[in-house]
């Protein structure tokens, strides 16, 4: 495993964690620890996102590119629709 990591080039440790840090929240979600309403979710996601982007731009990969593009719209969306909810409520 430590020559596995050894080999592990900085943009897909980036990438890696990226994918990690998506994964925990989708299982945060899935087992009621985190809840999809809270500013947090989009929020983690979209780190997620730019991470994994991080890595795509030293490894691309149009289909991946294409997903966390989604994915990054996606949470920016979630993330402005509850701070309105926020300010209005």
């Amino acid at each position: 495993m430590s020559d596995f990591l050894s080999t592990l080039s900085w943009p897909d440790a980036v990438g890696t964690l990226g994918t990690l840090i998506i994964a925990l929240a989708y299982f945060a979600t899935q087992m009621r620890y985190l809840n999809s309403d809270d500013l947090l979710f989009p929020l983690v996601n979209l780190l997620g996102a730019l991470l994994l982007i991080y890595s795509l731009s030293h490894n691309f990969n149009l289909a991946s590119v294409l997903m966390e593009g989604f994915w990054i719209i996606i949470s920016i969306v979630g993330i402005v629709q509850n701070l309105r909810a926020r300010r209005s409520g």
